[in-house]
């Protein structure tokens, strides 16, 4: 996942709340950080993504693929 795909996948799953998560919800498996602080830490966005629909209870479904364009045609 890039950083752009783990931003896609926030506003797709949040919505206009995703901004507020990222920044405030601490995730204990990322170190206790929020996403924005893991990131900035290094930690893949891949590994923040799936911290942060463990904390918000996001359903098993739509953690993985999440933030992905559709292929071209």
């Amino acid at each position: 996942m890039r950083h752009s795909e783990f931003e896609r996948a926030v506003a797709d799953e949040f919505g206009r709340g995703g901004d507020a998560l990222v920044a405030d919800l601490v995730l204990n498996d990322v170190g206790g950080r929020t996403a924005r602080e893991a990131l900035a830490a290094g930690v893949p966005p891949r590994q923040v993504w799936l911290a942060l629909c463990v904390e918000a209870d996001v359903p098993i479904a739509r953690r993985h693929g999440a933030g992905r364009l559709e292929p071209r045609r």
